[in-house]
């Protein structure tokens, strides 16, 4: 019977001659390759887990096939028993001669051939192909052409030899046909589709190419979310999912945000802890850009680290650290907000070349 691999699937059989059943303690006397072009009959060897001499064991037999197989150098592998001989034949896989596209227009066949890791002269596997397959999508995901398509030709060459063509469909590039907002109460989707980078696909708006999917940009959605509701007192806001469903016909996605606004919050206490010497809290308080009782509001705090520390670089402190520390009250809706000025770390030029 036959041990092989092919196609990827290892199979296990007992190692026999024909006509009979392989004894225990059966000793391998040679271990013999055919089938080999390029590769080197050693090489082989040296991925056999049975030598010369070994005592025949089916664990060993099947973990050489799998070891075979998994360098990727050969397309089958079968082993077989003559006499007291292991035979080993292999299908080498083929070189690759030639890479092509065919189809791309957006992106030319240098950016393509960047993106894959297969290279002329290279040994072929369906394996390395499928994952230089998905590459090439993702480049185009990236563009927003989500519609596109690859598909792998090989042409046989002479000399266990193949050309590899990427035959490619670009496709168009996928806008957003909705952008849609659950759990929002305080703020219109209109009102906060002005807040997002995203936009909707719309005829008249075609010199904006904010109107494709991005999920990069999706993600700094998210962040102007956040700003935004926390510049209008929202300090428990959390965007809990930002979802993009592709439509049926593969041209354009639908955006859903699901938001928790959460409750509007006010400033309470406001003041400054300052251990520089010779500058007093109290001189720095007026520079609090907002007031006990004001919506709180996240871009005022650092409007405020700013201004203290313009001031305090003004006076000659080149190197300080103001730290807003904020004491939320959920009982009240207030948060409590003290700026920490402390002495920075000092940075030294060691040398300037000129």
């Amino acid at each position: 019977m036959l041990l092989s691999v092919f196609a990827g699937s290892v199979l296990a059989a007992t190692f026999c001659a024909p006509g009979a059943v392989a004894q225990s303690g059966t000793v391998v006397d040679e271990v013999r390759v055919v089938g080999t072009q390029r590769i080197d009959p050693a090489t082989v060897n040296s991925y056999m887990q049975i030598k010369p001499g070994d005592v025949y064991n089916s664990a060993r037999v099947d973990e050489s096939l799998k070891t075979l197989f998994n360098t990727g150098l050969f397309a089958d592998v079968t082993l077989r028993r003559e006499g007291n001989s292991l035979v080993v034949q292999v299908v080498e896989n083929p070189i690759i001669n030639r890479i092509s596209f065919e189809g791309n227009r957006k992106i030319d066949d240098e950016g393509l051939q960047q993106e894959v890791t297969l290279r002329p002269r290279v040994v072929y596997t369906r394996t390395k192909v499928q994952s230089d397959v998905r590459r090439l999508l993702d480049i185009y995901r990236r563009s927003g052409r989500f519609a596109a398509t690859v598909d792998p030709k090989v042409i046989q060459l002479p000399e266990n030899r193949v050309d590899l063509v990427f035959e490619i469909n670009e496709g168009g590039a996928t806008g957003v046909r909705a952008i849609n907002f659950i759990g929002n109460a305080a703020f219109s989707d209109g009102e906060l589709r002005d807040v997002i980078q995203t936009s909707e696909s719309v005829f008249y708006n075609f010199l904006s190419s904010n109107d494709t999917y991005d999920p990069d940009r999706l993600s700094f959605d998210r962040e102007l979310l956040r700003r935004f509701y926390l510049s209008e007192g929202y300090a428990d806001f959390r965007v809990v999912s930002a979802l993009a469903e592709l439509t049926d016909d593969r041209e354009d996605f639908i955006v859903t945000f699901t938001i928790d606004e959460g409750p509007i919050y006010s400033f309470g206490e406001l003041g400054v802890s300052s251990t520089l010497r010779g500058v007093e809290d109290k001189e720095l308080v007026g520079l609090i850009s907002s007031d006990p009782g004001d919506i709180y509001d996240a871009a005022e705090v650092e409007n405020s680290v700013q201004a203290i520390t313009n001031a305090l670089g003004e006076r000659g402190f080149a190197f300080v650290d103001v730290r807003p520390r904020v004491n939320r009250n959920r009982e009240e809706l207030k948060i409590d907000v003290s700026f920490e000025v402390r002495e920075g770390p000092r940075v030294f030029v060691e040398r300037i070349d000129v």
